[in-house]
């Protein structure tokens, strides 16, 4: 059985659009992924008040059997290929992979938060849904 995932990329070290593509590679050839479709790139101000570089950004729509706590392990296993450290929750970073929405899933684990709670504040992740949506 196959169930309709969201997934946010976004970069604001080094070379952001390479870290986008790993991402995109990288989910595509993991097992139990049947397909992906990518929305735009955009560039967006960096959330959190903190002076750094701008975003790039990316939603990903996943057809995927894989279960929503191993699919957000493979997310953070891409981030630290990327060379990820993860030091504050707003600071800069190579690759951030956010596990938006699992289905209609609800759930809220420490771990793992579905529909993620951002989704509410970022007008980019919404609005790349409805138009991944909108095209099948």
């Amino acid at each position: 059985m196959s169930v309709r995932a969201w997934i946010a990329v976004g970069s604001n070290l080094g070379d952001r659009a390479a870290f986008l593509g790993l991402a995109r590679t990288a989910l595509a050839e993991t097992a139990g992924i049947r397909g992906m479709t990518a929305g735009v790139v955009e560039e967006t101000a960096p959330l959190g008040g903190l002076d750094q570089p701008a975003y790039l950004n990316q939603m990903l729509r996943l057809e995927t059997a894989i279960a929503p706590r191993i699919l957000l392990h493979r997310c953070h296993e891409i981030e630290r290929l990327a060379g990820r450290v993860r030091t504050s929750k707003w600071c800069s970073r190579t690759l951030d992979l956010d596990l938006v929405r699992y289905g209609d899933l609800l759930c809220d684990l420490p771990v793992l938060s579905l529909p993620h709670p951002g989704l509410r504040d970022r007008v980019f992740w919404a609005r790349e849904i409805a138009a991944l949506e909108m095209h099948g």
